[in-house]
């Protein structure tokens, strides 16, 4: 599972799944023991989320109110973009 949540920028970036455009935050904390992915549909209304945990016993998936297959599939399909990436304000969907 590491190497599917590997493929997500640092940050914010835009990716394409499904073909559809996304925002996505990757943001790490707790020494990178904690992981959180949050992908929000750009004009739209699809959201894929998740937090994912690592422990002295391996890693865990922990979607946020939705199917893991659906958080697996975005984290397997996603195509991300070459664009800027950097943080942005809160409400910002410009980029």
């Amino acid at each position: 599972m590491s190497s599917l949540v590997d493929r997500v920028p640092d940050g914010w970036s835009v990716a394409t799944y499904a073909g559809r455009r996304y925002g996505v935050t990757k943001e790490t904390r707790a020494d990178g023991r904690a992981i959180s992915v949050y992908a929000e549909e750009l004009g739209g209304t699809d959201v894929v989320s998740t937090n994912v945990y690592v422990t002295t016993s391996g890693e865990e998936l922990r979607p946020c109110e939705m199917p893991a297959e659906k958080v697996l599939a975005f984290l397997r399909d996603a195509v991300f973009s070459e664009e800027p990436r950097g943080p942005r304000a809160p409400g910002d969907r410009t980029r």
